[in-house]
């Protein structure tokens, strides 16, 4: 079989030299790891701990419906649409994960293809290995559309579905895992979580065994942690004065500003929350770049007036956005913690 990427391509300089010359490749991403967060548990890791590789940087926000869209199509978000974990799409709020307005399912009245028509992995329909639940998500099509869907219900089988990709000589496998997001949400960075990195890491094991010669596994995540706990801010009530609407989430907050309030808006919340956060106008998040080098007419339209995006640990509150479980850690601003991801490789069979 011929390598998957050809060694003399101009590739990345943070890829691993070990993917250049791989036959086939599993991508894994486990939804969650920052690579502080892991650098500071690796005695709990010891498989990743042992493989090749660096941090990368993520997107922003780092959250996970913008990082993973990032990931399949090969896309800055301003160029693939994916602006957020709560976007505005109109007058609505578009809670992307659950691809729900107001709680109720958005499928029909704002088609996944609306928002992100890039085609995913180049157009390669890859096999992608993701939890069964998420098959037919308005999320899964907006970012995985027309790939090959199997599904996974508990994350042993996870290694079964690559095993059989590998064996009908796929050259590419998608895997993805949110275990230890999960858990960081609902527990913070505590015993539990470190528990889970610890079976995410024999997770990696056990792909790493059922790889054969030739054959590369690639880990990487989508964003870190911030163990965020009560530290919740609102914005002031001067601020919410100018405020239509709120977008985004607790550590990339955007405010919508009422009409011809925009000035008075960043002016208010700069004098506010400026020694907790970075406030930051549409403009300066455009022109410097944050949502990557060309941010389409689509992407800027769903953009709010101003960011608040936490330089500590702080979550500004937005009472439209709620969940079934008290959030302990989160992400989605430009700190270390969460915007270095790891990036590492191993290879298989006689080589490892």
């Amino acid at each position: 079989m011929a390598p998957l990427v050809d060694p003399t391509d101009d590739w990345p300089a943070f890829l691993p030299e070990c993917v250049l010359g791989a036959e086939q490749v599993v991508l894994l991403v486990l939804d969650g790891l920052g690579w502080n967060q892991l650098c500071d548990r690796t005695l709990l890791a010891p498989t990743m701990a042992s493989m090749d590789g660096r941090a990368i940087t993520t997107v922003a926000p780092s959250t996970t419906a913008t990082a993973l869209t990032s990931i399949a199509t090969g896309m800055a978000p301003g160029e693939h649409g994916v602006i957020g974990y709560r976007m505005a799409v109109g007058r609505s709020v578009l809670n992307v994960l659950r691809w729900s307005v107001d709680g109720r399912d958005a499928r029909a009245t704002i088609p996944p293809a609306s928002i992100q028509a890039n085609d995913p992995f180049l157009g390669q329909r890859p096999v992608v290995i993701t939890r069964s639940e998420f098959a037919d998500t308005g999320f899964t099509r907006a970012h995985l559309d027309r790939t090959r869907l199997r599904g996974w219900r508990v994350a042993s089988s996870i290694v079964v579905e690559v095993a059989d990709a590998l064996r009908r000589n796929e050259p590419f496998v998608y895997a993805y895992y949110d275990g230890i997001d999960k858990i960081a949400h609902e527990f913070g960075l505590g015993a539990h979580y470190d528990a889970e990195v610890a079976a995410a890491d024999r997770l990696v094991a056990e792909l790493r065994a059922v790889l054969p010669d030739g054959a590369v596994l690639v880990v990487t995540s989508d964003h870190g942690q911030v163990d965020v706990a009560d530290d919740l801010v609102e914005p002031d009530p001067a601020v919410l004065s100018h405020v239509d609407l709120q977008s985004g989430e607790g550590r990339f907050r955007w405010l919508h500003a009422r009409p011809g309030r925009a000035r008075g808006l960043h002016e208010e919340a700069s004098a506010r929350h400026s020694d907790r956060a970075w406030v930051v106008t549409r403009e300066q998040v455009v022109n410097e770049g944050w949502l990557g080098r060309r941010v389409t007419d689509a992407a800027l339209a769903r953009l709010g007036d101003v960011a608040l995006v936490p330089r500590d640990t702080a979550a500004f509150v937005d009472p439209a956005d709620g969940g079934s479980i008290r959030l302990v850690a989160r992400h989605g601003s430009l700190t270390a913690d969460e915007m270095y991801v790891p990036l590492l490789a191993a290879v298989g069979g006689r080589q490892h």
